[in-house]
């Protein structure tokens, strides 16, 4: 095998990996959160990252610690809850990424399991020392709001065609 041939075959080896740690990350968020593992919540983010959701603005790694530890947030899993992020579309560039997906927060009430809130999520990540982490997290309602329909095309290519 000819040296650049083995380099493309790396680059590719070494994106399908990024994308695949990236992937793993996102989806681990709902099991922990929905079990209260503020450590291992928190340890997703940089120690500086953010997470931007309605009504709540965490600016560090202990800010999301302490959502998780909050009376609010356990009264959700006391009850039974489900935080569960569909499949992410994620877009490697070097050592930072982007990736979006919907999620849905499932309470169960009385009984009865219900969609409390359908989200729009865009994730900006970094490479660290110990792996991809999140850097900045947002989260709008899917409600009919722009600003979610924007997070979720922050993937698209600006010369794809929306129709």
């Amino acid at each position: 095998m000819d040296d650049a041939r083995l380099t493309r075959l790396e680059q590719r080896v070494r994106r399908l990996e990024d994308e695949l740690e990236v992937t793993r990350l996102i989806a681990s968020y709902g099991p922990f959160v929905d079990t209260g593992a503020a450590d291992a919540v928190a340890a997703l983010w940089t120690e500086d990252g953010e997470y931007d959701v309605a009504g709540w603005h965490m600016r560090s790694r202990a800010d999301v610690h302490a959502m998780v530890r909050s009376d609010a947030h356990q009264s959700l899993i006391a009850t039974g809850c489900s935080h569960f992020l569909g499949p992410a579309h994620v877009v490697i560039d070097g050592d930072n990424a982007v990736a979006v997906c919907e999620s849905l927060l499932i309470r169960h009430q009385d009984g009865v399991f219900r969609v409390r809130r359908a989200g729009a999520n865009r994730f900006e990540l970094a490479r660290t020392p110990h792996g991809w982490r999140i850097v900045r997290r947002t989260t709008r309602a899917l409600d009919g709001d722009p600003e979610a329909h924007r997070l979720l095309r922050a993937t698209i290519p600006a010369d794809v065609s929306p129709d």
